[in-house]
């Protein structure tokens, strides 16, 4: 069980991150600046990982409410 929800949160983790690249890249292309390659895979690393424990810990708290 644990090992399910650890590898869904792990998931979303990385839909976070690549979501905020998506977006990021989109930014680029419509004409304005970005903060720059290197700066925006850190900034998607910091959202994988807040993504990562924000599912983590809401899908073992709703989890055990539905119980």
């Amino acid at each position: 069980m644990e090992t399910a929800v650890a590898k869904s949160a792990a998931l979303w983790g990385l839909v976070g991150a690549l979501a905020f690249l998506v977006l990021h890249q989109g930014y680029v292309l419509v004409g304005n600046d970005g903060v720059g390659m290197l700066p925006a895979i850190g900034i998607a690393v910091v959202v994988g990982a807040i993504a990562t424990g924000v599912t983590y810990v809401g899908e073992r708290r709703l989890g055990s409410q539905a119980d």
